[in-house]
């Protein structure tokens, strides 16, 4: 929460790396998907029933013996666990091997879709999944660390729409809950008119 408090998504631009994973299988030169905005907005709304779902409402609901919830994200859903612990766990322990079940070959279809998915449209475990990106854009209007955009220097190009690939139009919603602030919006405004502010001072300029 602090970290939401002070940064939003940044955390998701710069600091993730599953984030980083599904860039770089965007990265591979194929034909990409432009998911239809009305399927997209739907889409979008997935990360949030994540959430309150799955990390919020079933640990409440449901204890063990001993009072303790389980990390219900984590234990069903979660490509990430899955490609950055479960599998190198598998690899390193072959005793472990005998004992897989269901649920790891449940879980290790989800991290091959995601990884089918990021090859043709970015990022889609952060713009539909992942309910650490929501918990973050929760904060993403009222964080320290924001992205401001100089009305004065704008001239409405449209440069910086075009160039962010969460679909979003910065000189219009700098701001929004779908901005990991990347900062690519920056490098496309011809005018300098975006830049990150700290507390309301600035941090950050194109040049």
């Amino acid at each position: 929460m602090t970290i939401g408090l002070f940064l939003g998504r940044f955390v998701c631009g710069w600091l993730c790396v599953f984030g980083l994973i599904q860039e770089l299988l965007y990265m591979i030169p194929t034909p990409k998907l432009k998911i239809p905005e009305r399927v997209d907005k739907v889409l979008r709304n997935l990360k949030y029933v994540m959430l309150l779902v799955m990390v919020i409402a079933l640990p409440l609901l449901y204890r063990n013996e001993f009072g303790a919830a389980k990390p219900f994200f984590c234990e069903f859903v979660c490509p990430v666990g899955t490609l950055e612990g479960g599998i190198p766990l598998v690899l390193l322990n072959d005793q472990l091997r005998p004992a897989l079940g269901s649920l790891f070959i449940f879980k290790t279809a989800i991290l091959t879709v995601c990884i089918l998915a990021s090859i043709f449209i970015y990022r889609p475990f952060c713009k539909y999944l992942c309910p650490l990106g929501a918990f973050y854009a929760l904060f993403q209007k009222v964080s320290l660390v924001k992205l401001d955009v100089d009305k004065s220097a704008c001239v409405s190009c449209g440069a910086c729409a075009r160039k962010c690939a969460m679909n979003v139009d910065p000189s219009k919603m700098p701001n929004s809950t779908e901005c990991i602030r990347c900062g690519e919006c920056i490098k496309s405004c011809p005018k300098n008119a975006l830049r990150f502010i700290c507390a309301g001072k600035k941090v950050g300029t194109k040049k």
